[in-house]
Order: structure tokens, then sequence, then C-alpha cells
């Protein structure tokens, strides 16, 4: 259903609700599960389950999916990245997962390369452990990799991006280096989901890979780490069944972990040429309204390198406009009903459709025509 303005759920609590041409971003709600996704999770509320048992049959299913040797559910990307450190420190081991996260006698440093730190590499640190960096700003040579690894080195981390950055030891040499010091390694693939054989090697690329679950249509909340069969027992001793587990405020529940699932099976079985091609029709309908404005200067679908798999740039002409992408996109989100894009640039404005719901994409249209016709 299109956010038409009219009163629902959201305005009745005091809140506006967004038609979100943005992308799966937290800040804007995340993830809008499909109906077959959402049907599945309505019957997991129709009865209770042994969690331990739903945790155990979901992640033999998702290692199944995507050649692991085991999985785990987890609250979230950012979740699974925790719990998969805290596994690291602390191995099998329950009395030293009992101290997290206490690091006294314990490994504390996961090593980090510095031209990879991002906005989320603060998980490393939650169980209580520190990040030491190897290199600098300008990359790391495979020699400062693993001069950066020491006595003390719980594990090694790595961002997965599909861009190549020839400027930092990729994943594979990393593996490589961190295994002959006997060391384990984190990668966070959060997004990096497509195309599927991608999907796949990248679960298949480390000790615990992480993921989110709301990039392939899963709740928000929930996400998955899978690798090795004797860490994610590690993780899965982490997780938030038990009787003093770290993560017990990391629960997950069994309407996400079916949903998640759902959302895997869904994902893979999806025809991603057929699903651009519904994409390009979206776009099509949104360059048609704006085409001859005025304050647009051209449009241009553009292939992305993550998920998604295309993108539309609308290029403003700010001079006859007499202000800059942001303005347009801070006067979209001061409209009724509330409209969300990206900008890139001073000039440039990006929309995404995936997270659009049916029909968003020509109220969309109507508002940039009105807003950039000058």
């Amino acid at each position: 259903m299109a956010s038409n303005g009219e009163e629902n759920v959201y305005t009745r609590l005091g809140a506006r609700p967004v038609i979100n041409a943005g992308g799966n971003t937290t800040v804007w709600g995340g993830s809008t599960p499909s109906p077959v996704v959402m049907k599945a999770m309505e019957d997991a509320g129709k009865s209770f389950v042994e969690m331990e048992e739903l945790l155990e049959a979901s992640g033999a299913r998702i290692a199944d999916l995507l050649g692991a040797e085991a999985a785990y559910a987890a609250a979230g990307c950012y979740a699974a990245l925790v719990l998969s450190t805290a596994a690291c420190i602390t191995g099998n081991d329950p009395e030293k997962a009992a101290q997290l996260p206490d690091m006294t006698g314990l490994k504390s440093e996961i090593v980090l390369q510095q031209r990879q730190r991002y906005s989320y590499d603060r998980a490393y640190t939650v169980p209580g452990s520190k990040l030491v960096l190897a290199g600098d700003d300008d990359g790391t040579t495979a020699d400062q990799l693993e001069s950066a690894i020491g006595p003390d080195t719980a594990a090694v981390a790595f961002l997965v991006k599909a861009d190549r950055d020839d400027s930092v030891v990729g994943l594979e040499e990393t593996v490589d280096i961190a295994h002959a010091r006997g060391v384990p390694v984190i990668a966070d693939a959060a997004a990096q989901i497509y195309p599927i054989d991608y999907f796949r090697r990248n679960a298949q690329s480390a000790d615990l890979v992480c993921f989110g679950g709301k990039y392939m249509g899963a709740p928000h909340s929930i996400g998955f780490v899978c690798g090795k069969k004797d860490m994610i027992e590690a993780v899965t001793a982490h997780g938030f069944i038990g009787p003093r587990p770290f993560g017990r405020g990391m629960k997950a529940d069994r309407q996400e972990i079916v949903g998640l699932v759902t959302a895997l099976e869904e994902w893979i079985d999806t025809d991603h040429e057929e699903r651009l091609v519904r994409y390009g029709v979206r776009f099509s309908a949104i360059e048609r309204a704006v085409q001859g404005v005025s304050g647009v200067k051209e449009t241009r679908v553009v292939p992305t390198d993550n998920f998604v798999g295309l993108m539309l740039h609308l290029a403003l002409d700010t001079d006859k406009l007499g202000k800059t992408a942001t303005d347009v996109f801070n006067e979209l989100l001061e409209t009724t009903p509330r409209i969300r894009l990206a900008v890139e640039g001073e000039d440039t404005l990006t929309v995404n459709v995936h997270t659009l719901n049916e029909g968003e994409e020509h109220i969309i249209a109507d508002r940039l025509r009105d807003l950039l016709d000058v």
C-alpha cells in the first residue's frame, strides 16, 4: 500500500510514514518483507517452538543453501559480529565464555586493516577486546598485516566489498596470513549477497562470515553468521539461550528466524535478471515524468556494485533551480507524504525502487516534476 498521507498505524502514534527510495538503511526502517515472508512469519506466530531446536534447524538450512559448514541466526549483522568476536576470544571454553567482558588472561586484540575502518567496527570491541590497526590510511601490505598479528590476537577482521581495493590485503590472502599464525578470520559481508555465486563464495570465505537479513527481504532486525562448525558452536554458546549468555540482549523472535530462512530461500530462487527488468520499468515511470523538466539535466540508470544492481541518477541543473541536490532532498522530506531519496555530490539525486511499495514510484515522479520544473 502506498504511503498517501492518510491516517495509519504510524500517524496514530505521532510518527510520519515515509516513501523510501533511499535503500535498506537502518534509520529508515531497514526492509519490507515480501508477502511470502510475512505469511511464513504469521504462521510461525501461531505456535511456540523450542528455540534451541529452531536455531539448530534454521542454521542447518542456511548453511545448506550457502554451502557453509554451519550457521546461526543472530539479531542482525552487528550482533553476528559481536558474537563472532566473542567466539574467537573464548573458543568453546565455557569458563572463558562466562568471563566476558573481563579479558584477564584472554586474547584481547582484533586486527583490522586501517583503511578498512568503518562505522560498525566497534562491534569487534563490545566483548571487551580492542582493535589493533594494520597499515595506514593509504593501505596495508602483507608484511604489515602479518606484523600486526601477535600473541594476544584473537582474530583478524575483514570488511568485504564488491569493488576491489588493491591498497589492502585481499580476503583470501588475509585468511592465509591469519591461519598461518593460528588465528581465525571474521568477515563482515553484510550486504554482499548478489550475484548468488558471489554470495556463496563470501559465505565460504572465512572462519566466520556475517550477513544482514534486511538486504534479502528478511525482517530488519535479523541476520546470520555462517562458517566453520566449531566456530559456529562457540557463537551459539554466546547466543541468547543458556544460563549466563553474553548475547542475552541479542534475542531473535521465532517469527524473525522463520522469516530469515524464507527470505533467503526466496532470494536464492529469484530470477534476478527479471528483478532488474522490473526495476527498469519503475525507473522509466520516473524518467518519463521529469523528461523536459527545466531543473533536470539528465537521467541515467546506473549499475551498482551492491545487491541492488541498478539505481536511477537524476542530474540537476542547480543554477536554474537555485538549490542543490541536498536542498531538494530536504524539501522532499517535508512533503506529505514524506519522500526519502539519496544524494550524490552537489547536483545528483539517486533513486532506489526495490524498497518501494506498489505505485509509490508514481508519487515520487509527480513530486519531482513539481519541485524541479522552474
